[in-house]
């Protein structure tokens, strides 16, 4: 992981308040390029879509209320690993912005030196990969679930129609998915819908 993406907000009160804070504190670009990674500034959507193929991982320097939708605007457009940078600013902000809805894969703080820095990318990268593969367990299960329940439907219309039992309706809607050379739920599919417009 070498390039970084660092997306600032708009709306980030540390940008605000820059004469309070030393300049060091509030920009993470700082912190990465000191220790030999490359920052790719962001401000705006178009250099968000410019930047995020040149990126190994994005890092929002933004309120944690706008995680959320950052988050589902990056997976939408590629997927990669998400760090917050915890800014002295938004350090400050009270338990409840905490609970918001944010999925990220680690953490940045200014005051990291150069092997936290290295531990946090790494054990984000790594959190990232195992993210990506519950995600796509999930998506086969519920995809699994959903042919199952179309199976289901098409064997009990099957079975109703021609008055045999459920093995014996499962059986017949496999030979004529083997005869049609299509799969299974696709064929289980056809039945249901087939039936639902006779019934209507």
């Amino acid at each position: 992981m070498r390039s970084l993406l660092v997306i600032h907000s708009h709306a980030d009160p540390a940008s605000e308040q820059a004469d309070i804070i030393p300049s060091w504190q509030i920009e993470p670009e700082h912190l990465l390029e000191s220790n030999g990674y490359l920052p790719l500034p962001c401000r705006d959507e178009s250099e968000f879509k410019q930047l995020i193929h040149n990126a190994d991982a994005a890092v929002l320097n933004i309120p944690v209320g706008t995680i959320s939708m950052w988050s589902n605007r990056l997976e939408q457009t590629r997927a990669i690993p998400l760090l917050w940078w915890c800014s002295a600013i938004s350090a400050q902000s009270s338990t409840e912005a905490c609970e918001a809805d944010a999925t990220v894969d680690g953490i940045l703080l200014p005051t990291m030196v150069a092997h936290e820095l290295n531990w946090a990318l790494h054990f984000s990268a790594k959190r990232f990969f195992e993210r990506q593969h519950w995600q796509s367990e999930r998506k086969q299960l519920t995809a699994r679930l959903e042919e199952r329940k179309w199976i289901d439907m098409a064997k009990g219309i099957l079975g109703e129609v021609n008055g045999i039992p459920e093995a014996a309706a499962y059986d017949l809607l496999r030979k004529k998915a083997m005869n049609e050379r299509k799969r299974i739920v696709d064929v289980a599919i056809a039945i249901v819908k087939a039936h639902q417009m006779l019934k209507a």
